[in-house]
């Protein structure tokens, strides 16, 4: 499930990377948890929570089945 999540989020950076942001792919757990650390402009940015949840989150579970949950980490 791990090579499947970063093959999604490496087609989903260069859209945050043309804003100045960037996301790493932390950590997938068995239970479906994927833990995400948001870089550069997305660090602090009033819209991330939005943009995760809204794009990146349904990105991620509509090509990975299986993710049950996104967090992010500091």
């Amino acid at each position: 499930m791990r090579e499947a999540v970063g093959s999604v989020i490496d087609k989903l950076r260069p859209a945050l990377q043309v804003d100045g942001g960037d996301i790493e792919l932390v950590d997938v757990s068995e239970d479906g948890v994927v833990t995400l650390r948001l870089r550069g402009s997305c660090t602090g940015c009033g819209s991330a929570a939005m943009t995760l949840r809204n794009g990146v989150e349904r990105w991620i579970r509509s090509k990975v089945p299986g993710v049950r949950e996104i967090v992010t980490t500091e």
